[in-house]
């Protein structure tokens, strides 16, 4: 070892044995820190400090200082500086000065809906000092978006999915410097045995048909099959797209949004009778008897209220599409109640941060939220509907073919032949 080496030891012992108890791992990590940093410049430089060497490449040029912040607190690292190219420790990330352990907690804040002041604060507390600007902490998050993307673009042919759920929420960005309104739309799904899960997500600037469209064809793309029901709003958009991109499969309007079209109808005194009547359409026991509902509460309501009877005459096949299937789904698949619990704990993160600096920021974040579900889901094991009653959904019946038989074509064409 040599006398410079033995010195330097001797003066960080030193430094060491007199330092206070809570600064003696700062002043440890950040020893190890910068002798990691000081031989990787070496092997770079191909020669230590002032030392003569063939190997040479280049000459050092002076250090700059680099702040890296860890839950030891924040540390001051001199890398050198090249006369020709440029030297980075690959121990640390260029533009970034939170160590891993600290950029996992600043998603898991980001995620959780806690604002980008309160990150600042939650940096702090772990120790960085110098906090945290909103800048760094959006450069921290991008990360989530290789995450988001690689869950949005799984592949879905794993499973039939029977009963697909549609429904969109909005948030605050920034657009071409103004502040504009974005439609997050979602899918989930129900599977062939039982479970829920989350299908999909995008962000656009409105609920169109050809936005609905795309997102509806990128769902089957990625090899959504065996759709039997889609439940959603009347949204125009929306069921135009389900009627191009999803043919043969059964449409389902929401009940709690017919309900809210039918009461903006009425005076809020008449709203509770009209209600409570609509409602009976929903507690007959068979198929037939729920038909049979829609056509005797709409001749009901003609003489004193002829435009919700005209709303039951247009709407009531698609109100009550869920009767055609097994009885102990009516519940789960007649409304889109469940995605828009979905959507609450969306607008419940997103609220916090109020106005996204761009739509890609609020895909990020709703996207976070969604694999969550989509993985507590997973995780608990319970089904939305039973495996026994998803087993009485009859299989979609395929396409009949036409079949030949030439005895049958040789006499029918005898027939056609003396009928002329």
């Amino acid at each position: 070892m040599t006398l410079e080496h033995q010195s330097a030891l001797s003066v960080l012992a030193e430094s060491l044995s007199s330092a206070e108890e809570g600064q003696l791992m700062r002043r440890i990590l950040q020893g190890a820190l910068q002798a990691l940093v000081d031989a990787e410049a070496e092997q770079h430089i191909g020669a230590g400090l002032h030392e003569r060497s063939a190997a040479r490449t280049t000459q050092r040029n002076g250090t700059r200082h680099k702040l890296v912040a860890t839950t030891s607190g924040d540390l001051a690292v001199k890398i050198p500086k090249t006369r020709t190219g440029s030297f980075f420790p690959s121990l640390l990330a260029p533009r970034r000065r939170i160590d891993r352990a600290l950029h996992a907690v600043v998603m898991e804040a980001y995620v959780h809906g806690v604002s980008t002041r309160k990150v600042d604060d939650l940096v702090e507390a772990l120790g960085v000092d110098s906090g945290i600007s909103k800048s760094e902490v959006s450069r921290i998050c991008a990360d989530l978006d290789t995450e988001v993307a690689a869950f949005t673009s799984r592949p879905l042919d794993a499973q039939a999915m029977p009963y697909v759920f549609l429904d969109a929420t909005y948030c605050k960005a920034r657009l071409r410097g103004r502040v504009v309104s974005q439609a997050v739309v979602i899918a989930t799904g129900v599977t062939a045995d039982g479970h829920r899960e989350v299908l999909g997500c995008d962000v656009g600037d409105a609920e169109t048909f050809d936005f609905w469209k795309q997102f509806l064809t990128s769902l089957r793309d990625r090899g959504l099959h065996g759709v039997q029901l889609v439940i959603s709003d009347q949204h125009r958009g929306l069921v135009a797209a389900i009627e191009q991109t999803m043919a043969g499969t059964a449409w389902q309007r929401c009940r709690v949004h017919f309900m809210r079209n039918v009461l903006a109808k009425v005076s809020k005194n008449q709203g509770e009778a009209v209600a409570a009547m609509v409602r009976t359409l929903f507690a007959q026991p068979t198929p037939a008897l729920v038909g049979e509902q829609v056509r005797v509460v709409a001749d009901t309501l003609r003489p004193t209220f002829p435009a919700i009877a005209a709303m039951l005459d247009e709407a009531g096949p698609d109100v009550t599409a869920f009767a055609v299937f097994p009885e102990a789904h009516w519940r789960k698949v007649w409304s889109t109640n469940p995605i828009e619990r979905l959507n609450r704990e969306v607008k419940r993160r997103t609220d916090v941060v109020g106005i996204f600096p761009n739509p890609p920021a609020v895909l990020r974040l709703a996207g976070c939220v969604l694999i969550e579900a989509h993985d507590e889901w997973a995780v608990t094991g319970r089904r939305y509907l039973s495996e026994a009653s998803m087993a009485l959904l009859s299989p979609p019946e395929p396409t009949a073919l036409p079949v030949h038989n030439a005895d049958a074509d040789a006499a029918l064409d005898s027939l056609t032949a003396r009928t002329a």
